[in-house]
C-alpha cells in the first residue's frame, strides 16, 4: 500500500473483495453504491509503487517506530532522528506529510514555571555577566545551573513525596556535566553537582552562571566559585530567560519523560531521570548540534582541539 490519497482506502478494498467474488457484478455499480469514483477506484487498483512510493513507505515504517518509542517527538525530531539513526536524509515537511497521514503528534507541551524565588538575605550577589549570551563554541567556556522539582506517589495507599534534581549544563556541547538527586532543595544538593562537576572536567574555569536561589549567593558557594578560578554570573530577579538554556533543558525533560506519566516510588522516578539523562547526553540527537547527541558533539570538539 503507498502512501498516496486514501481516504477511501476501505470502500476501494471493499469494492476489489466484492468484485473478485461477484466478477459479474459492474464495478461501475459498486462504486456508484459507495459514492465512490470510478476513475478513482481503477487508478488506486492499477497503481505500482514507485521508487519514491518504496521510499516513503519505508519512512512511515520507521516513523512509526520512533514514535512509538517516543511518543514526545515531533516531525523535525523525527527527521533528525532518521537521518541520525537510519541514514535517511529527507526534508522538514516530507516527514511532516508522512505525519499528518498517520495521524502522528507529538505529546503537548506543559507550561512550566521557572522562576526560583530569589534568597531574602543573599551574601553575594553577581553581575548578570552572562548577558543572555548562550552561544558558545569552546567547551567549559559557559555553564549553567539551577535545581528543579518532581514529585512521586499517585494514590492516598502510596507514599507521596518530593525529589530535586541539580544540574549543571555546557553550553557548547548542550551536556549535563554533572547533576545530584536528593530530597532537599538544599546547599549539599548543590554542592554535590558542583564537586561532581570539578571531578568530570578538572581545571575547567567557565562563566557559571544561575539564578539567585540561596544556595548560589551563599558564602559557602561564593568561595567554591573563587577556589574553582570561575567567574560567577546569575540572572536578574524575576528574569527567568536570563538563565534559558537551563530552562529549556527543564522543560524538554520534563515533557518527554516526567509529564503524563506516573512515579509511584522514589526509585522509580530516580531511575527515570538517571534513565533520561544518559538518553539526553548519548542517544538524543539535537539539530543545533549538527544532528548530533551532546556525546558526539562533545567528542568533536575535542578532537578539534587536538
Amino acid at each position: 500500500m503507498t502512501l498516496q490519497s486514501t481516504r477511501h482506502l476501505d470502500l476501494y478494498l471493499s469494492i476489489r473483495e466484492v468484485n473478485r467474488e461477484h466478477p459479474d457484478y459492474p464495478v461501475s455499480s459498486l462504486c456508484r453504491i459507495l459514492s465512490v469514483n470510478r476513475g478513482a477506484y481503477y487508478k488506486w487498483k492499477n497503481h505500482r509503487n514507485s521508487e519514491n512510493d518504496k521510499l516513503n513507505e519505508r519512512i512511515a515504517e520507521k516513523v512509526s517506530a520512533i514514535h512509538d518509542k517516543h511518543p514526545d517527538m515531533g516531525y523535525r525530531r523525527i527527521r533528525d532522528t532518521l537521518a541520525h539513526d537510519h541514514d535517511i536524509n529527507v526534508n522538514d515537511k516530507r516527514v511532516l506529510r508522512i505525519c499528518r497521514k498517520k495521524k502522528i503528534q507529538s505529546c503537548i507541551k506543559h507550561k512550566y514555571n521557572c522562576c526560583t524565588k530569589p534568597a531574602s538575605d543573599p551574601a553575594y550577589i553577581a553581575e548578570n555577566v552572562l548577558n543572555r549570551e548562550f552561544q558558545s563554541n569552546k567547551l567549559n567556556e559557559k555553564w549553567c545551573t539551577d535545581v528543579t522539582e518532581f514529585k512521586y506517589g499517585t494514590g492516598d495507599d502510596e507514599k507521596k513525596g518530593k525529589i530535586y534534581l541539580s544540574a549543571i549544563l555546557d553550553l557548547c556541547d548542550a551536556m549535563p556535566v554533572s547533576f545530584s538527586i536528593g530530597d532537599h532543595n538544599d546547599n549539599p544538593l548543590v554542592m554535590e553537582s558542583f564537586n561532581k562537576a570539578l571531578e568530570t572536567r578538572p581545571g575547567a574555569t567557565p562563566i557559571f552562571h544561575s539564578d539567585r536561589g540561596y544556595q548560589y549567593t551563599s558564602k559557602e558557594f561564593r568561595q567554591k566559585i573563587l577556589d574553582a578560578g570561575m567567574t560567577q554570573s546569575m540572572s536578574r530577579v524575576a528574569h527567568c530567560p536570563d538563565n534559558g538554556p537551563m530552562e529549556g533543558f527543564w522543560g524538554i525533560m520534563k515533557r518527554e519523560m516526567y509529564y503524563g506519566k506516573k512515579f509511584k516510588t522514589k526509585e522509580e522516578l530516580v531511575q527515570a531521570i538517571k534513565d533520561y539523562i544518559d538518553y539526553y547526553i548519548n542517544r538524543r540527537v539535537q539539530r543545533k548540534l549538527g544532528v548530533l547527541t551532546p556525546m558526539e558533539f562533545h567528542r568533536k570538539m575535542l578532537e578539534m582541539a587536538a
